[in-house]
């Protein structure tokens, strides 16, 4: 930063001048080489920060760092002491942004409804928010200018809100806690009331039984309701899908196993996924040893293969009944998961059956479940059967090769044949009438006639033409007296 020197404007400067009373020593002067000296030592002094720092005019420090051109305010700014004010926003040139908090009113359709015509409003209903081109009611009769009667509520204003980039994006912008208060809060309010109500009648219950052991339990767990659920304390973990339960136990791998990573380490095999502990494919796809021989084939094939399918459907099973109330475990009630898994199969076969009988009985339509096969419904079918002499199938269950993305066998204009069946001096045309245009209608064998006179014709005109332009010709004495006459 170099040392500051006051701009004072020129009507300031030419006032002091004049003023015979006023102090010379505000007037600014030359310096002399002794006091730039001066102000030199003091500037490397305040970078070097064993002198204290400029202060402006509202008292904060000036970085000794800035450059003298940034530090030097305009003489039209009109300041004489140091300032950096030049450099910020002037407080006139700032832009006032609509506050967070400010929203459009909603549920509010209309506003004061006036009893008498007052003057500037709608001349047909006589609101005063709009005019009478921009009124949106049946045109009356007679105005309400003019009959000072059933005068049209004021429609209510939004204002005018101006946000910023921040406030344009906040998508929290004018929501209402109420509503959340409302329906949220008071819901679980209700099922914590009706949590403590049967809490209340469970322990009026045992106090009646007489059984002090479960009233220990209860106090004991009404303690700990609210700590964090360790591994020692939760239950097997996977079992028990519920978000709101906490555990920390990780999928951790037995220290003996070798890991899923280890079994190849070539770069092009299977991808191993560290965040989530899997691999998926087969790490010895490409080996060539059998999958009844690999000690690890991939999370898929583990998954996918054997029994895996249908204890993840029992798992499944188990995460929805525990969801609705039915606490069952998969590792320690097995037979227990599968006896109610296979009732509540039978019971929803047996619903859907009933529905459906029900369904038929009322509005009818039985016969139309039971249709043909779709071959014997559309009289044809897409599949090619190869037969050989004896009848035995060759090729079945295969598609025709499609030979061209046109339309076969399409016969157009009374032709026995399709376009480009005949081709004769490079161009196409028909064969059942040697026609060469391709709108053209068939003649038949009249057709192939003229083809054939017209070619003759043109075969004959071609030889004489060649005749004429051909000269007789020359020998050998007159071809050496042209020569010479060159």
């Amino acid at each position: 930063m170099a040392f500051t020197t006051s701009k004072v404007p020129p009507t300031v400067v030419a006032k002091m001048a004049k003023s015979e009373e006023g102090d010379m020593g505000d007037e600014p002067k030359k310096q002399s080489r002794e006091e730039f000296k001066k102000m030199k030592e003091l500037e490397e002094m305040r970078k070097a920060g064993t002198a204290p720092a400029m202060k402006d005019e509202e008292g904060r420090d000036i970085n000794p760092h800035i450059p003298q051109y940034i530090m030097d305010a305009p003489w039209y700014f009109g300041t004489l002491h140091p300032t950096l004010s030049h450099q910020r926003v002037q407080e006139e040139q700032k832009k006032i942004f609509s506050k967070m908090g400010n929203w459009y009113n909603k549920g509010i359709k209309t506003g004061e409804m006036a009893t008498k015509y007052r003057k500037g409003a709608c001349e047909n209903c006589g609101a005063v928010t709009h005019k009478k081109k921009d009124c949106l009611e049946r045109p009356r009769k007679i105005g309400a200018k003019f009959t000072g009667e059933d005068i049209a509520p004021d429609e209510h204003l939004q204002p005018d809100l101006d946000f910023d980039y921040d406030g344009k994006r906040d998508r929290w912008n004018g929501f209402d806690t109420t509503d959340y208060n409302q329906k949220v809060s008071k819901e679980y309010a209700k099922l914590e009331e009706a949590k403590r109500i049967i809490k209340e009648q469970e322990l009026e219950a045992k106090l009646k039984d007489g059984d002090t052991e479960a009233l220990k339990k209860t106090a004991e767990e009404s303690e700990d309701e609210d700590e964090d659920k360790y591994a020692d304390d939760v239950s097997m973990p996977g079992q028990k899908f519920e978000t709101k339960q906490r555990i920390t136990v990780r999928n951790l791998r037995i220290r003996e196993d070798t890991a899923k990573y280890l079994h190849n380490l070539d770069t092009n095999s299977a991808y191993y996924d560290p965040k989530t502990r899997s691999m998926r494919e087969n790490p010895f796809q490409n080996t060539g040893q059998k999958l009844s021989e690999l000690p690890y084939a991939g999370d898929n094939f583990v998954r996918f293969s054997g029994d895996a399918s249908g204890l993840a459907k029992q798992q499944m099973f188990a995460w929805q009944s525990y969801e609705k109330g039915v606490d069952i475990n998969l590792q320690a009630d097995p037979t227990k998961l599968e006896l109610l898994k296979r009732e509540y199969t039978d019971k929803e076969s047996e619903f859907k059956s009933k529905q459906k009988d029900s369904i038929l009985d009322k509005y009818g339509g039985e016969e139309h479940l039971e249709s043909l096969p779709k071959q014997l419904l559309m009289a044809q079918s897409e599949e090619y059967v190869e037969y050989s002499r004896h009848g035995k199938v060759i090729k079945g269950q295969e598609k025709a090769i499609i030979k061209s993305r046109y339309e076969e066998d399409v016969l157009i204009n009374n032709h026995s044949s399709v376009w480009g069946s005949y081709w004769k001096a490079g161009v196409w045309g028909f064969k059942c009438c040697h026609s060469t245009v391709k709108e053209s209608y068939c003649v038949g064998e009249a057709g192939k006639r003229i083809a054939a006179e017209s070619d003759s014709i043109g075969l004959m005109k071609q030889v004489a033409r060649q005749e004429q332009t051909e000269e007789p010709q020359k020998s050998l004495v007159q071809l050496h007296q042209e020569k010479n006459s060159f």
